[in-house]
């Protein structure tokens, strides 16, 4: 199955309308921001048209890497997949919300973990810091990333 999206239309058609027009960025990237299926918040990424017509025709969540640049799926080093329950967009299209269930381990983290936003900003006498929270390993990278 090929998988296009459709030109971005009028104000109205964007935000009211059921035709899906995603907003690429400049570098022809969208960001997703991945939650488990209760919302809990595990991982941002980018996607491209690429990964985002993988994503819709698999049911398995695919990604940018903009640092490999290159299309990855997730999963496909550690076996915690992602399996896409549900895909929104926001109100101008240029926003992603996938909502998942992760196979495995549940970690959807590379640290493992099972959210990559396993530390909270706090600010002080001393500066900015980071407090670790919800930051409790699932399973070992190294012995999971073996190079």
């Amino acid at each position: 199955m090929t998988i296009s999206f459709a030109e971005r239309g009028s104000h109205e058609e964007i935000e009211e309308g059921a035709v899906f027009q995603p907003k690429f960025d400049r570098d022809g990237l969208i960001g997703a921001i991945v939650t488990d299926a209760d919302g809990v918040v595990l991982m941002f990424a980018h996607m491209n048209a690429e990964a985002l017509a993988a994503t819709i025709s698999t049911g398995v969540a695919h990604f940018y890497s903009r640092s490999r640049a290159k299309l990855w799926r997730k999963g496909e080093s550690s076996g915690h997949e992602m399996a896409v329950e549900e895909l929104r967009v926001d109100c101008d299209q240029d926003a992603l919300w996938l909502k998942v269930r992760v196979a495995g381990t549940g970690a959807a983290c590379h640290t493992g973990r099972k959210s990559c936003f396993y530390r909270a900003v706090e600010s002080g006498e001393g500066g900015t810091r980071l407090r670790p929270v919800d930051d409790s390993r699932l399973f070992d990278p190294k012995a999971v990333y073996k190079a």
